[in-house]
């Protein structure tokens, strides 16, 4: 393979016409030709952290959709199947994508579960960490989301940590709003990076104690504007993600955006370039080509440098996709899964009127949410609405709450998408309604629902309750019909409102969520009283 274009060298810091040769799926030469030419190659993208799960798509589909956009590798944390499936999943995960030519770099997840204050499918304790770092395919140890465990001295955390610090493992954080002299005590343990950073302060606090920060715009929490700054100053310490992208988003666009959201704002190119395409391979070690001689065959070819359409995408010298259209076929995906719920019914979620209510107020664009204190006594508050989890793993009582920010006018949502243990999670306007949804999703053992008295929209997902076995280009206009079916015929203000569902459980986001036990602090690590009457 011979491909001639303008060459962006990111070690030169230079653009030259040259003439790249491709064999066996190496680069042998760039060479500098004396041509006028009119598009240009670059090393392809990388999204620094992810979980492929939340694309509704196994790795094999999700690359078919994410290399149309120029990405060709992916730093994975598969947290969300472990939950389900335990090292299991895991497995599923790497077989998957063995299938693709795609560069999957997966990590081994160090809390699974998340919290003890929920229940989930599996656990991954030191032994199952170990096991999973000596395996070549497992990159680094993923996300420590538990770290008030870390700056307490968790010895179970603590405990996985020294097994990557071990094995010579990058060591992934997880620290929202943390500051100070805990956030000392975390990088201190080890912790190299974070994603959570929502502040330009907070980011610029990481980053000079020496962390790496990842400037992260998903489907739901979005931190681009807020960190951009960052990228004049430190363009050696940051990378782009994604952490988690629904397919409809996926199917648009991926760490292009990053890209072209970053030169429009006038940064320079080359910084720009660095992040998204190098920073990560040095950091995790990734075999992913840089455009140098020797290197696998992994890059890019672009209309131009502003919009960064791209034209063709290749990785290890295969052609993946062209025109934004993917070249892979498709594989046979299997379906493991994990669902014992049983059918409730309307009475299931009725909860007494206390007056006085914790109530959990949803963000738009954030994980975060805040706290609340309602009087429901009066009766129906506008814009409160009754939120339920429902135990997936073994028949339970629900757990249910209220919520504000949804502002659902009539029927209800549901999803076995819940951050991080996946159970069923659904806000409604009535009892009757909440009961449809969440039926809808056990009956099917996994989905996404919005149901109104004489409708129901579904999307089954029976990879883990997590994932389609469909193409992924049909789940993301099914994903996109359904999301839209909840924004303009429920009236939900949210832009993604299945996407914000799916935090309302994740209970190392502070402020307020809800278990499949109760409602739960997120600052404070324990578990409240809803009904604050007579307070």
């Amino acid at each position: 393979m011979q491909i001639e274009a303008n060459c962006v060298d990111l070690y030169n810091r230079k653009i030259f016409p040259a003439q790249v040769t491709v064999k066996e799926g190496k680069i042998t030469a760039v060479e500098k030709i004396d041509a006028v030419l009119e598009h240009y190659i670059l090393p392809g993208f990388i999204d620094a952290h992810i979980h492929i799960e939340s694309s509704m798509l196994p790795p094999s589909e999700f690359a078919r959709l994410a290399v149309c956009h120029g990405t060709v590798a992916t730093v994975s944390d598969p947290h969300e199947i472990a939950n389900v499936l335990g090292l299991e999943g895991v497995q599923y995960m790497l077989k998957n994508s063995e299938e693709s030519p795609f560069k999957f770099y997966f990590g081994a997840s160090p809390c699974v579960p998340a919290t003890t204050f929920e229940t989930n499918g599996a656990t991954l304790g030191p032994k199952e960490i170990e096991t999973l770092l000596n395996m070549p395919q497992i990159k680094y140890l993923s996300e420590v989301m538990n770290f008030p465990g870390v700056i307490n001295g968790d010895p179970d955390m603590l405990a996985k940590i020294a097994i990557a610090k071990a094995l010579g493992k990058p060591i992934d954080g997880h620290a929202p709003g943390l500051r100070g002299e805990d956030l000392d005590k975390y990088i201190a343990a080890g912790i190299m990076t974070d994603h959570e950073a929502f502040t330009y302060e907070e980011g610029l606090e990481k980053v000079q104690k020496g962390m790496k920060i990842l400037i992260r715009e998903g489907s739901a929490a979005k931190n681009f504007e807020a960190l951009a700054p960052l990228i004049g100053d430190y363009p050696d310490r940051l990378m782009f993600c994604s952490d988690d992208r629904h397919p409809n988003d996926l199917a648009k666009e991926h760490i292009n955006a990053h890209v072209k959201r970053a030169i429009a704002k006038g940064y320079d190119l080359f910084d720009v370039l660095k992040i998204a395409c190098m920073n990560p391979v040095v950091h995790y070690g990734l075999e992913v080509g840089t455009l140098k001689v020797g290197d696998p065959a992994d890059f890019i070819v672009v209309e131009d440098l502003k919009e960064f359409k791209v034209l063709r995408t290749v990785i290890s010298g295969k052609t993946v996709s062209v025109a934004q259209e993917a070249t892979m076929e498709p594989v046979r995906v299997e379906t493991p899964n994990r669902f014992a719920a049983a059918i409730k019914q309307p009475e299931d979620f009725s909860v007494p009127v206390c007056g006085r209510t914790e109530v959990i107020h949803a963000i738009d664009h954030s994980l975060m949410t805040e706290e609340e204190i309602v009087d429901l006594s009066a009766g129906k508050k506008e814009d409160v609405l009754k939120i339920t989890v429902v135990n997936r793993y073994e028949d339970a009582p629900p757990a249910v709450a209220y919520v504000h920010g949804f502002g659902l006018k009539n029927g209800a949502i549901a999803s076995s998408v819940a951050h991080d243990s996946h159970n069923i999670i659904a806000v409604g306007c009535s009892d009757e309604l909440i009961a449809k949804a969440v039926n809808a999703i056990v009956k099917r053992k996994g989905g996404i629902c919005a149901v109104t008295e004489d409708t129901l929209h579904l999307l089954r997902l029976p990879v883990a309750g997590l994932m389609s076995d469909e193409d992924g280009l049909e789940v993301a206009e099914r994903y996109e019909m359904i999301d839209r079916f909840a924004r303009e015929t429920l009236a939900s203000p949210l832009e993604a409102p299945f996407m914000t569902l799916s935090f309302m459980a994740l209970l190392v986001i502070p402020e307020l969520k809800l278990s499949d036990k109760g409602l739960f602090d997120g600052t404070a690590f324990h578990f409240i009283d809803t009904c604050r009457s007579g307070k």
